[in-house]
């Protein structure tokens, strides 16, 4: 159906003032550690490292309608294989790719026996895995430190020998490393997400059968789009090593993996910004909750839950419809279709 001429304007407003926003944003977070110092610098850390690991997640539950309870074991893989490395080498790249792919080839092969299931099936077998992955990690003391986990690990400069090496030993400095690579990953997904693959996994969500008429491999889909969210687990993991400069087996427990959960439902699973909008507000709600309560776990769940059923869609959905008002064309629209 052909747009109006009105509907046409709207949707180029729309884009120059998202466009105004993320501009704006990026700018807020470029000057952020030269003017908020070095405690909010570490909050912003975490937070964007929350993000990339909501926003990997939400590849597989919001865009392909599969709910996975054993992310969490990709991001402590990630995290291990990163600082192994790191307590070996100097070279923070190294550690970071090593981490990434251990986490893309582990998640490749779970999900290969996983996604042949779905619904509770699914989830029931990710979050298995999960816990394997925890209890491997807790129990090979002579590799992964047990429950001490690996400490002291080195934030080794960011450098290719023979060409360049930055010291990032500050936490401002390497809050830098972690913008850029967030900023590159979660572009990365919006492409991805835009492409012939992104439709794809949006139609399997949608409408199976409907899919797999017209040619296309379920499990071949879901897999790919599984071994992409582990990945960006482990990138995730791989990013919070040096910053805590540590890694202990909580990164793999099942409890690890309901935060990008909580942080796509605040934000919205059909909203791309969704999941990074959640993990700003769950982490600033949960730092805020555990200054005034020791039962700061109790009121935050009730807190999420909360604002999940007060914001349907979540919270992006509804600001969108505060800054973005639709033109009476959409009943127009409703009405012809």
């Amino acid at each position: 159906m052909e747009k109006t001429i009105g509907e046409i304007r709207m949707e180029n407003r729309n884009r120059v003032v998202a466009r105004w926003l993320l501009g704006l944003l990026l700018l807020v977070l470029f000057i952020l550690p030269w003017t908020l110092g070095t405690y909010v610098t570490w909050t912003a850390s975490n937070i964007l490292i929350l993000a990339l690991y909501a926003a990997g997640f939400n590849i597989l539950f919001g865009y392909s309608g599969l709910l996975s309870f054993g992310q969490a074991g990709f991001y402590a893989i990630g995290a291990y294989v990163c600082a192994k490395i790191l307590l070996g080498t100097s070279f923070l790249l190294l550690g970071f790719l090593g981490g990434v792919l251990a986490a893309g080839l582990a998640a490749l092969i779970i999900g290969f026996l996983c996604t042949r299931h779905t619904q509770i099936y699914f989830a029931m077998l990710t979050l298995s895995f999960g816990m394997m992955i925890h209890s491997i990690i807790w129990k090979w003391r002579d590799v992964t430190g047990g429950d001490d986990g690996l400490v002291n690990v080195p934030r080794a400069p960011l450098a290719i020998p023979g060409l360049f090496s930055i010291d990032v030993s500050s936490v401002e400095s390497y809050y830098y490393v972690v913008l850029v690579i967030v900023a590159l990953g979660i572009f990365l997904l919006w492409r991805m997400v835009n492409s012939p693959l992104g439709l794809a996994l949006q139609g399997i969500r949608d409408s199976e059968q409907r899919v797999a008429f017209s040619g296309l491999s379920i499990q071949k889909f879901r897999l790919i789009a599984f071994a992409i969210s582990g990945m960006y687990a482990g990138m995730a993991g791989s990013l919070m090593v040096p910053l805590l400069k540590s890694a202990d087996p909580g990164m793999a427990h099942w409890t690890a993996s309901a935060e990008p959960l909580m942080a796509t439902l605040l934000g919205g699973i059909y909203n791309f910004a969704g999941p990074m909008v959640g993990a700003f507000i769950l982490y600033v709600a949960k730092e805020l909750i555990a200054r005034y309560t020791e039962y700061w776990s109790m009121v935050l769940g009730f807190t999420v839950v909360v604002l999940v059923l007060g914001f349907r869609g979540g919270v992006v959905s509804v600001l969108q419809g505060l800054l973005f008002r639709r033109t009476g064309t959409v009943s127009k629209r409703g009405v012809d279709a």
